[in-house]
């Protein structure tokens, strides 16, 4: 196998880079789409409309991709780091397509984009309230944030009528063991690929358990172009202000992925150029989403998971994954097909990925040692936050934007009482 496959940089033969790239999209695909499906169903849009959208999100993840991976100016971080829809905004944007309409919702998403973006192409003015303590803090918290929903994925989907079924256990379980086994025993191009194998196994497995569907094939056109301007922007103030905290609050979801791909792919530290070209591209190419009809795009957390442990990290091999993504969107069919994987088989491939960023917080942790400030940091800021997101209830006394932004949201919490520790604790004296 191609060694490069293992470096940011150097070049892999397309046969090779495929399989990589194609693992990438495969692990974020359904995650990438699901957010449009649910707000196209609540606002009520046509299925024909419905579709576009969907289509839509596929070309806008593969392009945000490749800008993450080669920087237009210093919009982009060169790092290898894969883009989608974001599940950040969505009950904000549902509540804002259900009252105002999609027009004032993607006009807010644009407007936001561009604050975000802004805010990425002047890192020196922040970048010093994001101490490695406050990394590796916020890492960690994504990491226990999406332990429920890889389970929610085994076990068939949050609110899918065969939720925990035994044909789920079986699949889910199959796939899991099967991409440890390969982990395990595997060497070579086979063990860097050993999520891709378990996906397959899991996905054969299902299909011979007729957990399968293909109808919607039947319905399908052979080529679709994207459809710019779906809606026609129109701009809330209100709006504007609510998507623009949820902009702030995914930014820092960028930064803790940004920071574990760093550490648990690359062994090193997050460099303040990279931290604000990768936060310029959220902002700038979901702006560019907007005007497409979709919500904001953000980088994955599962595919960070996955870097961390396959250590593939090749720009060129993941960017095929992204042009996967992209031609996806131009032949529907490819993304029906991808579409029918059943998320028991997808959650069996990402239980283990999402343990290995709560590694990576738990690395960066420790290389900032244990003092007595860091643990105050690291231990109240985990502990309110993940704990009072777990009784939202609790945030019913603040205004309705309070609620959006952090009542189900640990990450957002999280980061804010890093921040703010770290910026009113004394320093330790060496």
């Amino acid at each position: 196998m191609n060694n490069n496959v293992f470096q940011t940089e150097g070049r892999v033969p397309l046969l090779q880079a495929l399989p990589f790239g194609m693992q990438h999209i495969l692990a974020m695909f359904v995650a990438n789409i699901t957010p449009i499906i649910i707000l196209a169903n609540v606002a009520g849009l046509p299925q024909e409309l419905s579709a576009t959208l969907v289509q839509n999100c596929m070309v806008i993840a593969g392009i945000g991709t490749l800008v993450q991976l080669y920087p237009i100016w210093r919009v982009g971080s060169r790092l290898p780091i894969v883009m989608g829809i974001s599940f950040t905004f969505l009950s904000l944007a549902i509540a804002i397509a259900s009252t105002q309409g999609m027009g004032t919702l993607v006009g807010a998403v644009i407007v936001g984009g561009l604050v975000e973006g802004l805010l990425g192409l002047f890192p020196r003015y922040w970048t010093r309230l994001i101490s490695p303590e406050v990394a590796a803090t916020v890492v960690t918290a994504i990491g226990f944030s999406l332990l429920p929903i890889g389970a929610n994925s085994f076990a068939g989907g949050q609110g899918a009528a065969d939720f925990g079924s035994l044909h789920n256990w079986i699949v889910g379980s199959v796939t899991l063991f099967t991409c440890l086994i390969t982990m395990v025993l595997a060497k070579g191009f086979l063990r860097a690929l050993s999520v891709l194998v378990g996906l397959i196994v899991g996905y054969v497995l299902a299909l011979v358990m007729g957990m399968v569907d293909f109808s919607a094939l039947q319905q399908v056109e052979v080529v679709a172009l994207p459809k710019l301007l779906p809606f026609t922007p129109e701009f809330s103030l209100d709006a504007i202000l609510a998507i623009v905290c949820v902009y702030l609050v995914s930014a820092t979801e960028t930064i803790g992925d940004t920071s574990a791909l760093c550490s648990g792919a690359l062994g090193r530290d997050v460099t303040r150029s990279e931290m604000g070209g990768s936060i310029a591209c959220d902002g700038f190419v979901s702006s560019v989403a907007g005007l497409f009809g979709c919500t904001p795009i953000t980088s994955f957390s599962q595919n960070v998971g996955l870097a961390a442990i396959s250590k593939v990290v090749n720009r060129f091999a993941i960017a095929t994954g992204a042009m996967l993504m992209i031609v996806s969107g131009l032949f529907p069919a490819v993304g029906v097909v991808l579409t029918s994987i059943p998320q028991a088989v997808l959650g069996g491939c990402t239980i283990m990925m999402f343990g290995s960023i709560l590694f990576a917080g738990f690395g960066m942790v420790a290389k900032c040692g244990f003092s007595n400030r860091n643990l105050i940091i690291v231990s109240m800021s985990l502990s309110v936050g993940l704990g009072f997101t777990q009784a939202t209830e609790m945030f019913s006394l603040f205004p309705q934007i309070i609620q959006t932004v952090f009542a189900g949201n640990c990450v957002a919490v999280v980061f804010v009482l890093a921040v703010i520790l770290n910026l009113v604790l004394p320093k330790e004296k060496a």
